[in-house]
């Protein structure tokens, strides 16, 4: 009897976790910065914070996110880095201007960014937007970086996934809301946020391979194989477009993998940095 017991729990254990890419885990708190502050860039106001010493380490968040996200990562990777996350124009803590949003402005933020804290190279991990920023940086302005980590990006907006259905992504959306509810500067205002991301996610990026055929810095492209926002053909393409790209597809994860298995999203990580 007890033998079945322990098997029907192991078996409910192991669906559990099979199932995993259904799930939407609590976002992470970020633990004390040892630096954090607002950056004047752009005519706008960058909120960002800093962890550890050593090499600098950058985390771009996803759309609609905050740099809490990340709060998994910085835990791990703050004792052998300088780690740096900011919330992007509009996100989070930061303000916006009236300007469209859009990845090359975005993209413009981080060089600028980079600029106020003095730090002329970067290794740089992107989730979702993060991920499209990153790549936008890797084209434009190879020199701040040294190696990039891309985590579900698209090429165009044809590469993204129809996820209305999706009650993973559609939970993401509704506590994005109340995230955004408590940490932006325009508290009441996430509605036409969400619009005009979403019009971004509907016209951008416009990419070909000639564009990818530019980026000469070490990068992965990487996925979870249950993706319900980018077609799963996108990161294949991406990694055969881009030079000497390395392609990852995560196992029982989705477009939220960093919270979903996040010792497994660091472990890829942790061994994507100390390559190459």
């Amino acid at each position: 009897m007890r033998g079945w017991i322990l098997a029907a729990t192991l078996l409910a254990a192991s669906g559990a976790h099979a199932q995993q890419w259904m799930s939407l885990p609590p976002t992470p708190t970020l633990p004390k910065a040892d630096k954090s502050g607002y950056a004047p860039v752009n005519g706008i106001r960058i909120w960002y914070a800093q962890f550890g010493r050593g090499e600098p380490l950058l985390f771009l968040h996803g759309g609609l996110g905050n740099s809490n996200y990340w709060g998994n990562q910085v835990r791990v990777f703050s004792s052998s880095y300088r780690v740096i996350v900011m919330d992007s124009r509009g996100h989070g803590r930061s303000t916006r201007d009236g300007r469209p949003y859009g990845y090359d402005l975005m993209a413009s933020d981080v060089v600028a960014l980079l600029d106020y804290l003095k730090i002329d190279r970067v290794a740089l991990v992107g989730w979702s937007d993060g991920a499209i920023i990153g790549l936008d940086i890797a084209m434009h302005h190879p020199e701040r970086l040294s190696k990039v980590f891309a985590f579900a990006a698209n090429i165009d907006p044809s590469g993204v996934s129809d996820a209305s259905h999706s009650p993973v992504a559609n939970a993401f959306i509704a506590r994005a809301g109340k995230e955004y509810a408590a940490l932006s500067p325009t508290p009441k205002r996430y509605q036409s946020f969400l619009a005009e991301i979403e019009k971004m996610w509907s016209t951008q990026p416009h990419w070909t391979r000639a564009d990818f055929a530019r980026i000469t810095v070490p990068i992965w492209i990487a996925d979870g194989d249950h993706d319900e926002m980018v077609n799963h053909d996108q990161p294949r393409t991406l990694a055969d477009w881009t030079p000497r790209a390395g392609l990852l597809i995560e196992p029982d994860v989705s477009h939220f993998a960093i919270l979903q298995d996040p010792e497994q999203f660091n472990h890829d990580l942790a061994h994507f940095l100390k390559s190459r």
